[in-house]
Order: structure tokens, then sequence, then C-alpha cells
């Protein structure tokens, strides 16, 4: 009787999604490697390139899962091991949380799930002495699947993270806040103009901000208006400081730190002559290319806007600065494992530069928009408080609840701008949330 022939690993369907996003969760917490720069550029995995479109998504979901949901399934895979995940073969620990969100999250076969797990571990010189470990681990969190408690989202969050967050809006709102980065979040898009037409166009809708939010998945390059131009994408928190500005027809308005270019799109848009300045010149040849093909007029510089000196100051002035970033973990599920709170001190002397420089960059009567999509006081409430105290040229200009759509939980009593990400509900959580993101609107006194 012939023998039945057994595929070699390469050949066996879905293993080479599962292997990538193997390394790529590996990326993010054993080499501290951000999970956008190892999914696209010059940095993305090798493996990515060869890899079907269908596979490329699946592989996106679970490595994007695996770092949302990342402490509830150390403990509860981490139940099953007497002796706690293997310290000789750390890749045993991922190929444990990569199979067991795979039975628990994502509609994969328990069997599949599991022998591909064990083949990964199979695959590799440390791991392979583990891979009956692997399959014996699996097939009991499949058993139990239906008497895990998975609800308390608080283990997916930093201890250090969420105690900041209880003690800056309370227990209560730190656990919403932490329920709503636990949701995959639907795909937000800018758009030029009609918004309507477009929600119509790609089966979305139009929230309150104006943005169109759409739960198509896939590649965004296939959407229609993309080649067109027609839009862009952008959270709909990320959208608003734009929008902070009033009439622009026609003014000279700066956007330091400019990258990724929604916010200067915003601006040209709304027909500012617009000057994008980042230091990347990587960054500014995406956004270069991302403004051609919205067809927008941007000028673009690249240069660190402390050094930079223009030849002029401007009408406006938008600072998006550099953060922690913990506004945006429902997008950016990698934040909370690659950021610490050592982290603050840095970045909070840096946007304090930053803002000295902007202000500087503003003509008299102009107006300066800072914003950061980070939820930490110091980042945000605290740097404008400070700003104001050692520079008398610049005083607040009140942000108004009807200025963002009547959403008045937006706004905080300074008439400063403050979203959460559990604002916004909706009864299907797919459809819900935003970005957590803090701005503030000043101007420069006349003389």
């Amino acid at each position: 009787m012939a023998r039945a022939r057994i595929a070699p690993q390469a050949e066996v369907p879905g293993l080479a999604a599962r292997r990538i996003a193997t390394d790529i969760v590996d990326g993010v917490l054993r080499r501290r490697i951000a999970l956008d720069d190892q999914l696209s550029g010059k940095t993305a995995h090798l493996g990515l390139a060869t890899l079907p479109d269908r596979d490329r998504a699946l592989m996106r979901r679970l490595a994007a899962t695996v770092l949302r949901r990342l402490g509830t399934l150390r403990h509860l895979v981490g139940g099953f091991l007497d002796k706690g995940f293997p310290a000789d073969a750390p890749r045993t620990e991922t190929i444990l949380l990569v199979g067991a969100a795979q039975i628990l999250w994502l509609d994969v076969p328990d069997h599949a799930a599991v022998d591909l797990s064990v083949r990964l571990a199979q695959a590799d010189r440390r791991a392979s002495r583990y891979a009956g470990l692997v399959n014996a681990v699996l097939r009991r969190v499949a058993q139990a699947r239906k008497e895990f408690d998975s609800s308390d989202v608080t283990r997916d969050t930093p201890s250090w993270l969420f105690a900041r967050w209880q003690k800056t809006y309370g227990d209560a709102t730190a656990r919403a806040i932490a329920s709503a980065n636990g949701h995959e979040p639907a795909l937000d898009l800018t758009v030029k103009q009609d918004a309507a037409h477009w929600a119509e166009r790609v089966h979305g809708k139009v929230l309150p901000t104006g943005t169109v939010r759409t739960l198509a998945h896939g590649a965004i390059s296939l959407l229609p208006g993309f080649v067109e131009g027609a839009w862009w994408v952008q959270d709909a928190a990320a959208s608003i400081p734009a929008q902070l500005f009033g009439n622009l027809a026609g003014k000279d308005v700066c956007d330091l730190c400019a990258a990724p270019g929604g916010k200067s799109a915003q601006l040209a848009n709304a027909g500012a002559h617009v000057t994008a300045v980042d230091r990347s010149p990587a960054r500014i040849a995406r956004l270069k290319e991302n403004f051609a093909r919205l067809k927008l007029n941007v000028e673009t510089v690249a240069a660190d806007a402390l050094e930079w000196q223009p030849d002029k100051q401007f009408d406006a002035v938008l600072l998006d600065a550099p953060c922690t970033a913990t506004g945006t973990i429902r997008r950016h599920p990698d934040v909370p494992w690659l950021k610490s709170e050592n982290d603050l001190g840095v970045l909070t002397s840096l946007q304090s530069r930053l803002l000295d420089r902007a202000a500087g960059l503003l003509k008299p009567g102009g107006i300066l928009v800072y914003c950061t999509c980070s939820l930490e006081p110091e980042e945000g409430e605290a740097q404008i408080a400070a700003l104001l105290a050692r520079d008398p040229r610049l005083m607040r200009a009140p942000i108004a609840a009807a200025e963002v759509f009547d959403q008045a939980e937006f706004v905080n009593t300074q008439g400063e701008l403050r979203t959460l990400p559990h604002y916004l509900p909706d009864t299907d959580p797919r459809w819900s949330g935003l970005d957590g993101f803090f701005a503030a609107r000043l101007t420069r006194k006349p003389g």
C-alpha cells in the first residue's frame, strides 16, 4: 500500500501566516520593534512579500489580537503551565499565545490552530523540545474555552499605565478605556468632500465628526475613492485638531511634526498654504506621495522643527507633538508593551521645547493648536498650563462644544479637547470608539 505523502512545512496552508505573526509578536515583545515598522517600509518582515492577501490579513489580525489581549492570554495559558513559560525557549511562549488567540478569538478550527502551532515549535531549534507541551496546553485551552473568564480587560494594560489612568480619570473611566482598547477598531476615513456619498460607496456611515467609518478589511488601496484621492485614512479624533482653526482660506499655515500627513491634508483641503515639516526624509517622501495621490498642494520640508529657520512667520501653527501615544492603543496594540513610564520625562521635555518653537513661528494675532494622541495629562493639560505661565504673549482661545459637533464631553473645563477611547459608543462595539486625543487652542496677542 502506498504511504500517504506528508506535505513539507512550506506547503502547509496557513503556516507561513502564523510563522510571520509569531515573528512579529516576538519582534515587539523581545526586540522592541514597533508593529507598524514590521508590517511596512524598509524594516518590514521579508516574508510579507510572498504572502497572499488572505494570509496577510490573517497574519495582521492574529498579531494584533495577541498584542491587544496579551495580558489575558498570558494569564489563561499560564494557568496550564506548572513551571511557567519555558525560559530557555522564549519562542515557545509566543507560539502558545498565537495558538491560543486563534482558539479563543479567531474563526479558526481548533485542530488547525493546534497542529500549526506544533509545527511552528518543531521548526524552532530551541522550542522543538517543547512541541509536546504546545500540543497538550493548546488542547486544554480548546477544551476549557467555555470556562475561561476573559472579561477582566485590565489584565491587558500594564499595571503602571492602568494605575495612571485610575489616578487621572477614576476607576470606572479607566476600566472603560481598557475595555475600548480590547476591541479591534473600524477604519476611519477623512474625505475631501461629500462624506455621505463616500460612506455609501464604502458601505460605511458618517460620524458626528464628519469622518466616514467603515468595517472594510483587506487592502485599503482597493477601496472606492483611493485611486481618485477622495479620502485618506485618519482616526476620527485625529481629524478634530485641524478643524479648530476656523477659516483658513489663503492663510499661511505650518504643520510641525507633520507625518503621517493627515492633518496637513486637512489644512490644504481647507484652502490654506501649508508648509509641512518633518525631520525624517523617509517620512517626507511618503508625505509627498500621499499629497500627490490626493492632488493637494503642500510644501514639504525635511528638517528638525527645533532647528528649522523659515524666512517668515505663520498665520497658524499646528503642533502634533511626539508623545507616548497611549490614546492610540486601539489601533496600535503594541504601544503599552513598548512604552514605559520612564519615556514620559524625555517626551515632555521635547514637547515643551517644540511648544516654545511653535510660539515663535506665530504671527501676532495668529492661532496655535497643540495636540497629542496621549491620555497622560503631563503631555496635554500640564504642558499648556506651563506654556501659558512662561510665555505672556499667548492666551487661551477656548474650544466650545459647538465646535466639536456638540459633543460636550469632548471639552474639559479649560476649554480644551480631551477625547477618550470609549467615546462615540455604539451598540455594536465594532462601530464604536475613537483615539484618545488632547488639543488646546491658543492665540498670540497682537503687537
